[in-house]
C-alpha cells in the first residue's frame, strides 16, 4: 500500500514540475517521509548521444532540454520570436498546457518567476540556427518545435521518438524526458548562488534549487558558459 502511494506521489510531482497540474492532490499525513529514489543525470555524451541518435527535427529539443533545463511545456510553446541569436538567450514566457479534450493551450507560468531569460550555451548555436532554417514554424510566431505532421508537438507524439532514440544511444532504460531537466539543473548548480538557480529554473521558492545546490543576469551567462565548456571537453571544437 505505502509503496504504491509512494509511485502515485512521485508520478504525480513530476505533472507537477511539468505543469500539467497546480498541485499534488496525493497527500496523507506522514505517508510522504520516506527516500525519494534520485532521478537519472545524464552524462553529457550521454544527452548528445540521444540528441544523435532523434529525428533531426527534435534533436535541439533534446539538447535545449538538457542545457537551459526548461520544461517540456515551455519548449513546445517556444515561438522564433523568444531565441535571441545574437545574445544566445531563450525567453521563457507561456508553457504549453493541454486539456482533458486533448486541445492544447499556451497559458502564462504558475508563477512570476517562470517569466525569464535563459542564457544557452553558445555552443549550440549552429544547432539552433540549423533547426530554424530547416524545422521551425514560419514567421516570428512560428512554433520552434512542431509535432511529425506540423501542428503543435504534443508529449504524446513525442514519446515514442524519445524511447526508440534512448534505446539506439543505449543511454539507461529508466531515463525520462524530463530527465534532461534534472541534468541541465544539476550541471548548473556547480558553482552557482542559490538565487541564480532559481532564476534559471524558473522557481519562486527555494525549495527546488537547493536540492540541486546540494548535489538573469550576467552571472546566467556565466553558467551557460560553463555548461558550453562541458561540451567542448565531450564534444571537441563545436562547427560554426
Amino acid at each position: 500500500m505505502v509503496k504504491a502511494y509512494q509511485i502515485l506521489r512521485a508520478i504525480l510531482n513530476t505533472a507537477v514540475d511539468d505543469e500539467l497540474i497546480r498541485r499534488n492532490p496525493c497527500r496523507i499525513k506522514g505517508a510522504d517521509r520516506y527516500d525519494v529514489p534520485e532521478r537519472p543525470v545524464l552524462t553529457v555524451a550521454e544527452v548528445y548521444a540521444v540528441a544523435d541518435a532523434i529525428s533531426p527535427c527534435y534533436r535541439l529539443l533534446v539538447l535545449l532540454a538538457a542545457f537551459t533545463g526548461l520544461r517540456f511545456g515551455e519548449l513546445a510553446s517556444l515561438r522564433r520570436r523568444d531565441i535571441d541569436t545574437d545574445n544566445a538567450v531563450l525567453m521563457v514566457q507561456r508553457s504549453q498546457a493541454e486539456m482533458q479534450t486533448g486541445a492544447l493551450f499556451d497559458k502564462a507560468p504558475k508563477s512570476e518567476a517562470g517569466v525569464r531569460p535563459v542564457a544557452f550555451p553558445t555552443e549550440l548555436l549552429p544547432d539552433v540556427k540549423r533547426h530554424l532554417d530547416a524545422h521551425a514554424g514560419p514567421g516570428r510566431d512560428g512554433h520552434v518545435f512542431l509535432g511529425p505532421q506540423g501542428g503543435r508537438l504534443r508529449r504524446s507524439n513525442f514519446r515514442d521518438e524519445w524511447i526508440k532514440a534512448r534505446k539506439k544511444a543505449g543511454v539507461m532504460a529508466d531515463a525520462h524526458f524530463h530527465d534532461l531537466r534534472h541534468t541541465g539543473n544539476t550541471l548548473a548548480a556547480s558553482g552557482a548562488s542559490l538565487r541564480e538557480l532559481m532564476t534559471r529554473m524558473g522557481h519562486s521558492t527555494p525549495r527546488a534549487a537547493l536540492i540541486y545546490q546540494h548535489m538573469v543576469n550576467g552571472r546566467d551567462r556565466e553558467i551557460a558558459d560553463r555548461l558550453g565548456s562541458m561540451i567542448r571537453e565531450t564534444r571537441g571544437d563545436v562547427d560554426s
